[in-house]
Formats: structure tokens, sequence, C-alpha cells
């Protein structure tokens, strides 16, 4: 748990078959916001030990999304999203 968000990394006990996108040697700042106001942000557990799915839940409303994650440097570290509660951020 991060403040009011519950993550959880679910691993596929899969190494990466990829190789990394050299354009982001440091992560992925995820924006699914879609520019909408208000939103949140959050830091994910980077790196990611290898395949799998970051669940990250907002305890203020109730929003669940999902991040995959390649064990890579390109993997998300952080994550922007709308908020599902009318006037809150």
């Amino acid at each position: 748990m991060t403040g009011r968000f519950a993550i959880e990394w679910h691993d596929f006990e899969r190494e990466p078959q990829v190789t990394p996108d050299p354009a982001f040697p440091a992560g992925r700042d995820l924006d699914i916001s879609a520019g909408r106001t208000p939103s949140c942000r959050t830091e994910l557990p980077y790196p990611a030990r290898r395949c799998g799915v970051y669940r990250v839940e907002c305890t203020l409303c109730g929003l669940v999304v999902a991040a995959t994650t390649a064990g890579r440097p390109d993997d998300p570290r952080s994550l922007t999203l709308a908020c599902n509660v009318k006037g809150r951020a």
C-alpha cells in the first residue's frame, strides 16, 4: 500500500523475451488520465523482477487498473489516472 493506492505485483514467472525500448532507459511514466481532472499519480515499484502485472487500486474511489511489466528497464515506474469520484483529487 502506498498512500491511497493498494499496489500488488503478480509474477508471471517468465523472463523478458524482447529487448527493451532504448527511448526509456529509466522506466516509463504511464498516464492513462486522458487529460481529465482531477487525477492522481503514484509511483510503482521499479524495476519489476520479470514479466508480470501491477494491480493498482485507489482506496478513495475504488478504481482498479492493471499495468504489465516485462522485467526490463522500459517498465512502468509511475501511473497517473483520472479520479473516479466527481469533485475529488
